[in-house]
């Protein structure tokens, strides 16, 4: 238990005494997975988890008042890796229970990013993010629907910066739908932990 908390004290503080920050004309790599389960607003008993890559462009400047001002931030993601574990589609004069599940495989592209760096001076800089995209899917999500959805989220997230590389931590609202490709459509909202590795690099 010693060895484990100073394993994860040693790795702070490396992140802690030197940062590697987003700078006007900047850039950001990073690699990210998460996963969450579902929320009421849509269908149910449904989780997913996804890996996914991003590239970032830093457009400008510190903008805004106070507490708010910021640099704005551009990024696409590619999404190879999204699995989603939602319960199985059972015909009528079958047998089955409602704790019957699939797990479906798909990936995807968010082209969308819309993100939105606080400026901070120390290791921690938090940030906003819209985001939205594409995923598609082996079978259909939710069941008896489609295997092409749109994804939209909303997240709030931390960098913990530091020499050479950050570590991102946030919370994600992400909701999936088809967007009236299929009738019903009853879409699928879910919350998500998403961790990240990445870093920050100046202009060319």
């Amino acid at each position: 238990m010693k060895f484990t908390l100073a394993a994860v004290l040693l790795l702070c503080s490396s992140f802690i005494f030197a940062q590697a920050r987003p700078e006007d004309g900047g850039h950001e790599i990073q690699l990210w997975s998460g996963g969450g389960h579902s929320v009421s607003g849509g269908r149910g008993d449904t989780s997913v988890w996804n890996v996914g890559l991003r590239y970032g462009w830093i457009l400008t400047r510190p903008h805004g008042p106070g507490f708010l001002k910021g640099r704005f931030e551009y990024a696409v993601d590619a999404v190879p890796v999204f699995m989603v574990f939602q319960p199985v589609l059972i015909p009528v004069g079958q047998t089955g229970t409602t704790s019957d599940a699939s797990t479906v495989y798909g990936g995807g592209v968010n082209p969308l990013n819309l993100k939105w760096n606080l400026a901070s001076r120390g290791s921690v800089a938090p940030y906003l993010e819209l985001s939205g995209g594409t995923l598609f899917t082996t079978h259909e999500v939710p069941p008896g629907t489609s295997t092409v959805n749109f994804t939209s989220s909303a997240a709030v997230g931390v960098h913990l910066l530091g020499d050479s590389k950050s570590l991102s931590l946030e919370v994600r609202y992400l909701h999936i739908s088809n967007a009236g490709l299929t009738v019903p459509n009853p879409g699928i909202n879910t919350v998500q932990v998403r961790l990240g590795i990445g870093k920050f690099f100046g202009k060319h």
